[in-house]
C-alpha cells in the first residue's frame, strides 16, 4: 500500500471522505483532509515538480513543510507545499515547472 501511515508531524490521519481533484486535468482520488503529497503518493504519482535550470524531477522529501522538493500549484497558487496542505474536494493540482505551471523549455 503507498497511502502514508504516519506523517512526521501530522500525527496518523483521520481519513476523510472520499474527494475527487485534478493533477494536470486527469481526475483522482484521495481522502479530504489528507495531505495532497499523500494523496499523490498513494496514487503512485512521485513526481511534484521540475527544477527550472537542469529540470529534474522533485516530489516528496522532508514532509513537514520545510523544504521546497513538494511544491506545485494548487488552485492557481505555485509553489503550495503539497506536504502540508490539506485535500479539498475539487482541488486543481499541476506540476510545477520552475515557479509555475507552464513548462516553458
Amino acid at each position: 500500500m503507498n497511502r502514508i501511515a504516519e506523517h512526521p508531524i501530522l500525527g496518523i490521519p483521520e481519513k476523510g471522505k472520499l474527494v475527487s481533484f485534478t493533477l494536470d486535468g486527469k481526475e483522482m482520488q484521495g481522502y479530504e483532509g489528507e495531505p495532497v503529497a499523500a494523496a499523490l503518493k498513494a496514487a503512485g504519482i512521485l513526481k511534484h515538480r521540475e527544477t527550472s535550470k537542469l529540470h529534474l524531477p522533485r516530489g516528496i522529501f522532508c514532509a513537514i513543510g520545510r523544504c521546497t522538493d513538494c511544491v506545485m500549484v494548487v488552485d492557481g497558487i505555485p509553489n503550495t507545499r503539497t506536504c502540508v496542505t490539506p485535500l479539498k474536494q475539487g482541488m486543481k493540482v499541476q506540476t510545477q515547472y520552475g515557479c509555475s505551471a507552464e513548462k516553458k523549455w
